[in-house]
């Protein structure tokens, strides 16, 4: 059992940060970045960390040479749950480490300090009684998937694009089982400014910031009209809270024919980036739809490059 050290620590790399930045770019979008790379729809994006390597480590790359100082790993769907859609549970820990060792290499030269966190979305599971998957099942699958991201050489983790906070707390108990590095969380608020299992963003920022954990914020969504509210929201409710806000870039829109695009420009996510600022987020990147160019900017608008 690891002790929580994640109020802050000699070993906290994100913390010193923070202390050292008014306000952290993190990255843009993967997942959306990957299907333009050539990622068929249905398959499994972990398995471009095994199979397509370059790819990812090239996505990673512009990132960081856009000026993100915060890289997430590509393991958004790396549970055991998640993959066992695609059958393969089985390589877990092999898809999940080299997720995290693809980012540091990706990063390595950068002129700026680049820390990667390990992403872990949601397990697309309901824990009982709404659906069948247990607490302590929930628990046991982020610590695996935490397990393998630490292994890999990650600095922090990101539990992200969650609806439900009970499955936020799973994912928190499952990576304290095996770490005590920083975690970070955020919500999507996609459903009239709720998250689909009907939390607010006031409520999510009371209830994630009981959990113990050193970042707060809101992620994915509808939009950058709904992000900034749901994070000014989260930080009237939680004013000593640190906020993170990655908005998509814009509003997505279905096109005949399957997929989504995004109306979001570059010069549109850099007056996001401010405004997201001035809501209260202290760490602020971009979801869905977006590119490194849009995150250049953003990084322009705030005052970080030039």
């Amino acid at each position: 059992m690891y002790r929580n050290q994640n109020l802050r620590g000699d070993m906290s790399k994100l913390h010193d940060l923070l202390d050292t930045n008014p306000v952290l770019l993190a990255d843009g979008a993967m997942g959306t970045m990957l299907f333009d790379a050539g990622l068929e729809s249905g398959a499994s994006p972990e398995m471009w960390n095994v199979e397509h390597a370059d790819a990812v480590k090239a996505i990673h790359r512009g990132y960081a040479e856009a000026g993100s100082q915060l890289i997430l790993t590509n393991s958004f769907g790396g549970t055991r749950f998640r993959l066992a859609l695609h059958n393969l549970e089985d390589r877990l820990y092999e898809l999940n480490k080299a997720a995290a060792v693809i980012a540091r290499e990706a990063v390595a030269g950068v002129a700026h300090t680049v820390l990667i966190g390990g992403s872990i979305g949601p397990t697309g599971e309901l824990l009982d009684p709404l659906g069948v998957m247990t607490f302590e099942e929930a628990v046991a699958g982020f610590a695996e998937q935490a397990a393998a991201l630490r292994d890999g050489g990650v600095d922090y983790f990101q539990i992200e694009t969650m609806s439900d906070p009970r499955e936020v707390d799973t994912a928190v108990q499952g990576i304290r089982r095996v770490s005590d590095l920083p975690i970070i969380t955020t919500m999507t608020f996609d459903t009239n400014r709720h998250t689909m299992m009907g939390t607010t963003p006031a409520d999510a920022a009371r209830t994630l910031s009981g959990f113990g954990v050193d970042v707060i914020g809101a992620n994915c969504g509808n939009g950058v009209e709904d992000l900034i509210w749901a994070v000014g929201e989260m930080h009237a409710a939680a004013p000593a809270a640190l906020l993170f806000a990655k908005s998509n870039a814009g509003i997505p829109r279905y096109e005949q024919g399957g997929g989504f695009t995004y109306d979001g420009t570059p010069d549109v996510m850099a007056d996001y980036a401010v405004r997201a600022k001035a809501a209260g987020a202290r760490l602020i990147g971009a979801c869905c739809g977006s590119t490194p160019a849009h995150l250049h900017a953003m990084g322009v608008a705030l005052g970080l490059l030039s």
